[in-house]
Parts: structure tokens; C-alpha cells; sequence
């Protein structure tokens, strides 16, 4: 957590790391995960210095989100998520498929 967050933000950061710890997350990408999300809810309530585009213009927040934009939710995977799974996998062409075609060539 950044210096001098409010004792709300520390109680949501910790609460948001237990519950990704809970799930399997490691514990790494649960500090992630929690300082992400604290940084974004900073960035939209105004508390941060600087914060980015998405952040202030994203109609959700992360907590009404719940995760929509993982791997799973109304619209799936990202591309780019996808990509990273092509190139695991070594799929031939990925670099010029379109998200539908990733999908397809992936087997999802």
C-alpha cells in the first residue's frame, strides 16, 4: 500500500489479498491483485495523485465488476489473455488473428 492510505484502503487491501489467497492465488499475485484494485478505487474516488484513463472512465468499479474481465464473465478472456494462451501453446499465425479466431484456435 502507497504511504499515507487511509486505514479504509489498508482494511480493504488486506481484505481483498485474503480473499485471493483464500481462492489459491499465491500469495505474489494476491498483493497484486489487492494493490491493483485499492490503486484503481483510489483513482476514481479521487484520492490519487495521477491515475489512468481507464481508471476514472470505467463505468464499473472492480468491486461491481467481480472479476467480468478475467478468464470468465459475459465477454470471457481478453484478447491479449488469449494471445498469451496462443503463445504457450505455439499456435501457428497468432500474431494476426482476431479474438474470435484465437478463441477458435484454442478450442474455447
Amino acid at each position: 500500500m502507497p504511504a499515507g492510505s487511509s486505514s479504509k484502503r489498508e482494511r480493504q487491501y488486506e481484505h481483498i489479498k485474503e480473499g485471493a489467497e483464500k481462492r489459491g492465488t499465491s500469495e505474489g499475485r494476491a498483493r497484486e491483485i489487492a494493490s491493483r484494485t485499492v490503486n484503481k478505487e483510489r483513482a476514481r474516488s479521487g484520492e490519487a495523485k495521477s491515475s489512468g484513463r481507464v481508471s476514472t472512465r470505467d463505468p464499473k468499479s472492480a468491486s461491481q465488476r467481480g472479476g467480468e474481465r478475467s478468464h470468465s464473465g459475459p465477454g470471457g478472456p481478453t484478447k491479449d489473455q488469449l494471445y498469451e494462451e496462443a503463445k504457450k501453446k505455439n499456435v501457428e499465425g497468432r500474431s494476426s488473428m482476431n479474438k474470435r479466431e484465437l478463441r477458435k484456435a484454442l478450442g474455447r
